[in-house]
């Protein structure tokens, strides 16, 4: 009998979740541009500009993207290099790479229709379980549960889960009760629901309970234990690193590389240099580097800036050069292309966020 009414209970509360947490969100959704388009080519757009990313930072960013890619065909035919001058500033540059490949592998084997299951959208690169429950849900209308970092914090409290979240056994727990959740009638609207909640009302300090539809049915609030939920794997120390760059001009253009399309800022152009080795000065770490990455021999002369910015594993402190070129042709090393550039044309191309807080000294 108590496993009965137990159960009687726990279906009452999901039941009453269905209904107050959407009625909320129909008078409380934040006005978003992707939140009035039914393509689905824009909801997955907005979705992979929204990883990682706070929606006051994409904004911009899927303005600008919807007008110069309006269309998946649009998105295909561009260029890669295309594709990234739109992205540039936002990070995690992966992200728009998958998107440009994903764009292609649509058209060209899937004759230009996007997937409506969870499965045809995991088949894509850079598409993950959130994302696949996300635009499947909202997109096409299936009841499946999208759990992003908002709504693991909303479901940890709600139903008192004090495994880690970002262990496998607390992350599971967590989408076996989105996916109990979920409903068969507007399944998006409620996923997105449970998103603005979270970044809204239950957020990760001093979160709103008066303000919250759902406080009747919260656990954590029931016993306190809001501000101690939800449990996460203790953060390690982010490490630090002095990186050089060379600004090398010769007959009025600067020399650039572009990084290799795979790894970390894959496809991007930059200023020449790298990572200063234990025991060397910046000069001699720009001397080295030059030498090793292009086989040139370059003068070190003054410093123009000294930049930091911070990624999500590793931060750095970028020191850029003047740097006067003294012998040999720069060679593809390290680079898959490179390039001499005039400085008015500098905008044309793509760079990473730490070249770009030093390229107006040049």
């Amino acid at each position: 009998m108590r496993k009965i009414a137990a159960s009687r209970g726990a279906d009452r509360k999901r039941a009453g979740i269905r209904r107050a947490l959407p009625a909320w969100y129909r008078k409380h959704a934040r006005d978003l541009p992707w939140r009035r388009e039914s393509d689905p080519y824009r909801i997955w757009l907005s979705e992979i500009l929204l990883q990682q990313t706070r929606i006051d930072t994409v904004l911009p960013y899927y303005s600008r993207f919807v007008e110069l890619f309006p269309t998946l065909r649009a998105l295909a035919d561009g260029s890669e290099d295309q594709v990234l001058k739109a992205w540039e500033g936002l990070g995690y540059y992966g992200r728009a790479r998958n998107l440009h490949k994903a764009a292609k592998i649509i058209m060209s084997d899937h004759g230009g229709c996007l997937p409506e299951t969870l499965e045809g959208w995991r088949s894509l690169p850079g598409i993950g379980r959130y994302t696949a429950g996300a635009i499947t849900s909202i997109a096409f209308g299936r009841p499946v549960a999208a759990v992003d970092g908002n709504v693991k914090r909303v479901l940890a409290r709600l139903f008192s889960i004090t495994d880690s979240i970002d262990e496998p056994a607390g992350s599971e727990k967590i989408w076996s009760l989105a996916g109990s959740l979920v409903p068969r009638k507007d399944p998006g609207l409620f996923n997105q629901a449970l998103m603005d909640l979270g970044a809204r009302i239950c957020v990760p300090k001093e979160p709103l309970c008066g303000e919250c539809p759902l406080e009747r049915y919260c656990e954590a609030h029931a016993s306190g234990q809001q501000a101690m939920l939800p449990k996460r794997r203790p953060k390690k120390k982010v490490p630090h690193y002095e990186i050089v760059a060379a600004a090398i001009r010769k007959n009025g253009r600067y020399l650039l590389g572009k990084r290799p399309s795979s790894g970390l800022l894959g496809g991007l152009w930059e200023f020449p240099g790298g990572k200063v080795e234990p025991g060397e000065t910046h000069e001699e770490a720009l001397v080295r580097e030059l030498r090793e990455e292009m086989d040139i021999t370059v003068r070190v002369c003054e410093r123009i800036a000294s930049v930091k910015h911070a990624y999500t594993h590793f931060s750095i402190t970028l020191h850029a050069f003047r740097c006067e070129h003294m012998d040999g042709r720069p060679q593809t090393n390290f680079h898959s292309e490179v390039k001499w550039v005039l400085r008015g044309d500098l905008k044309r191309y793509a760079f990473p966020a730490a070249d770009l807080k030093f390229m107006d000294r040049l």
